[in-house]
């Protein structure tokens, strides 16, 4: 979207024209930086949800990269798939961009649920799909929670805002929790440990933060309760996250509402507060969701088309700041005569064939992993870390880890396929030919 200049501040109401094409019927919600908008195109009346970013109540220093976070949530609308809410179009006014986005007219997933409109199993099975969707494009939605589903209007659910309120420096930032505004304990509550107090070692953001996420979610809808407690200020949240962290949980009030049983084993793995035990997978844990008499088979839409080899395989930048950039690692190999591909945080001191930008957290190591051709295979191995020659004439392993999907890569390797999602710190790659 480019970085703005300036900007002024925008009120709209019922009946103000925006950017000329569309008129405001009514405000939908408010959060830190967004307003949220039901419009209608002037041009053929068609309604569309409009989130128009408050760049005007950022400060100036923290607009570029805020910027740069909604354009990616702009991109992560586009991915193709009936259980994700669409991006249709974007713009600008009064130097504040917005999203045009597909209206959802049922509300959220919890006045669904409170108004008995939603079969829990169907709703289930479609947002994980709409997670699968966005797992294997390289993203982890980091905000799942009942507001953030909503009711299409043919009855079906699909997950949205996958930008800023899920970015990780924006709430694990929020320290001071005094004054907080009340939707920060809202999203507290679906938070993993390790998310809540990311440690060195375990700070990679994974696909199975949205698994325990949706746990937490699930549990609430059953039984009208939270997992670990009560969640309404600062004095409970110490406890809230430390039963968390203890998966010190009732299985009992689970057990006790309508079907809650057979959703026991689906939750309890989703709870598990080691996220190497976790469930890892979306498609694990659709495979564990009851059947309800009611439900109509949920179809698969997963419509991203990978690129096949050709020439050779690259890695595609899915999520991180520099989104969008493609390595293509025989090219790469060629230029430096090696069979040895490193590739770390982007450093002036260190020389990898993939630096890979990092200036907002500290997450990857300069010396991250390791890229191996083997020609008689023609395959790619991944290797956690690299050969320090210089200060530990060893092999060094990275600080927080490498991971294919929820997969932890050891320094030993795993051999890539077409399709993988590698992570490293906040960076997303996914494997692909060119």
């Amino acid at each position: 979207m480019g970085a703005y200049i300036s900007c002024n501040r925008c009120d709209f109401h019922a009946g103000s024209i925006v950017d000329g094409k569309y008129t405001v019927d009514r405000p939908l919600g408010e959060g830190t930086f967004g307003k949220v908008y039901r419009v209608k195109r002037n041009s053929d009346g068609r309604i569309f949800a409009l989130k128009l970013l408050k760049l005007w109540a950022v400060e100036s220093l923290e607009r570029e990269k805020l910027l740069k976070r909604f354009d990616q949530e702009y991109e992560t609308g586009l991915i193709e798939s009936d259980y994700l809410v669409q991006s249709c179009g974007k713009g600008c006014v009064e130097g504040n961009p917005y999203i045009l986005m597909e209206y959802c007219p049922g509300g959220d997933l919890l006045q669904g649920v409170e108004a008995g409109k939603i079969d829990l199993s169907k709703a289930a099975a479609e947002i994980l799909m709409g997670l699968k969707s966005l797992h294997s494009n390289g993203k982890v939605h980091r905000d799942l929670k009942p507001e953030n589903v909503l009711i299409k209007a043919n009855g079906s659910v699909a997950l949205t805002d996958f930008g800023i309120a899920g970015d990780r420096n924006k709430r694990l930032t929020e320290r001071g929790l005094m004054g907080v505004p009340k939707e920060v304990f809202g999203t507290y509550a679906y938070m993993p440990p390790e998310q809540v107090n990311p440690r060195r070692g375990d700070a990679t953001v994974l696909p199975t933060t949205d698994m325990f996420s949706f746990g937490v979610m699930m549990y609430q809808l059953i039984t009208c309760e939270l997992p670990f407690g009560c969640l309404n200020n600062e004095s409970d949240l110490y406890q809230y996250v430390n039963r968390g962290k203890n998966e010190n949980w009732s299985r009992e009030i689970l057990s006790k509402s309508a079907q809650g049983k057979s959703w026991l084993p689906l939750i309890e793995g989703c709870l598990k507060s080691d996220f190497h035990i976790r469930i890892q997978t979306a498609d694990l844990a659709l495979s564990l969701v009851p059947t309800s008499h009611k439900s109509e088979k949920v179809v698969p839409v997963l419509s991203t088309q990978i690129p096949a080899v050709k020439a050779g395989v690259a890695l595609r930048v899915m999520q991180g700041e520099e989104f969008g950039r493609i390595y293509k690692l025989n090219e790469l190999l060629k230029s430096t005569g090696r069979r040895l591909l490193t590739m770390g945080r982007d450093d002036d001191d260190i020389r990898n064939a993939i630096p890979i930008k990092e200036t907002e957290s500290s997450y990857i190591s300069r010396k991250h992993c390791t890229l191996e051709y083997n020609p008689a295979s023609n395959t790619w191995l991944l290797r956690d870390g690299q050969w320090d020659a210089f200060t530990f004439s060893k092999w060094k392993v990275s600080t927080n880890g490498t991971y294919i999907g929820s997969r932890e890569v050891p320094m030993n390797g795993i051999v890539l396929n077409i399709g993988d999602i590698i992570s490293i710190g906040d960076a997303k790659l996914r494997v692909e030919g060119y």
